[in-house]
């Protein structure tokens, strides 16, 4: 009477052989293809968390040399030719697209200066949000594993306590040792589940808290230096 692999696997695994790697190697295909995606997604994970953590730590350290920079009374054309020529980030960013249009704008004989004050805003409030994006992409995936990662996990033990159980059947055999090994292999796929879930819920929400630290000093510095381009608009006015 042909059995199927999850059966075959019951009968002929040895009593007591639940080390992680027979477990996989016996679970059913689907359990196994829930196993290979959610070890995937940790991996990614911890990429993301790497990837994240040391564009944050560089960001930082970017902005505070910036400020550095820019109040230690340097005029802003010579701090522009300085910046302009590269690809700035950060709060380099929107000093070089609030400048760029700044001298845009008089070079082209504006005379207005609530249109030219409300021009500087616009472009300074796209570079923060551009900004932002950057610093929050795939920030979602975390959020996603998070969530949906245990849930992922269950259905692989479930879909494996239900092949367990057709295999005990089909050898009329309820003994633990026979028992033991299906369940153990169901139950892999949660631990793997909660393993990747766990980790991506708390870096999701510490990475998150630093992007948003990182977006207030941006805001701050734009209004800053949004209020000091219009005093000089005024004076030329």
């Amino acid at each position: 009477m042909p059995i199927d692999g999850v059966t075959e696997a019951v009968l002929v695994s040895p009593a007591g052989d639940i080390s992680l790697v027979s477990l996989f190697l016996q679970a059913h295909i689907v359990v196994k293809l829930v196993i290979i995606g959610l070890i995937l997604a940790s991996v990614w994970c911890w990429a993301i968390i790497v990837d994240k953590s040391i564009l944050y730590s560089r960001a930082r350290r970017q902005m505070d040399r910036f400020e550095k920079v820019f109040w230690s009374g340097q005029s802003l054309e010579e701090l522009y030719r300085s910046l302009s020529g590269r690809t700035p980030s950060g709060m380099a960013s929107i000093f070089v697209a609030a400048m760029r249009e700044w001298k845009r704008s008089f070079e082209a004989g504006a005379r207005s200066p609530i249109g030219l004050q409300t021009r500087i805003e616009k472009v300074i409030d796209v570079t923060i949000v551009r900004e932002t994006a950057r610093l929050e992409r795939r920030l979602l995936f975390l959020a996603t594993v998070g969530s949906a990662g245990p849930f992922v996990g269950l259905f692989g033990t479930v879909w494996g306590i239900m092949s367990s159980f057709q295999a005990i059947s089909a050898s009329k055999n309820t003994s633990l040792a026979v028992v033991a090994p299906g369940i153990a292999e169901a139950l892999l796929a949660t631990a793997l589940g909660l393993l990747a879930a766990i980790p991506a819920v708390i870096a999701y929400n510490k990475l998150s808290n630093d992007a948003g630290r990182i977006g207030e000093r941006l805001e701050g510095f734009a209004d800053e230096f949004s209020a000091i381009l219009s005093r000089q608009v005024d004076e030329r006015a």
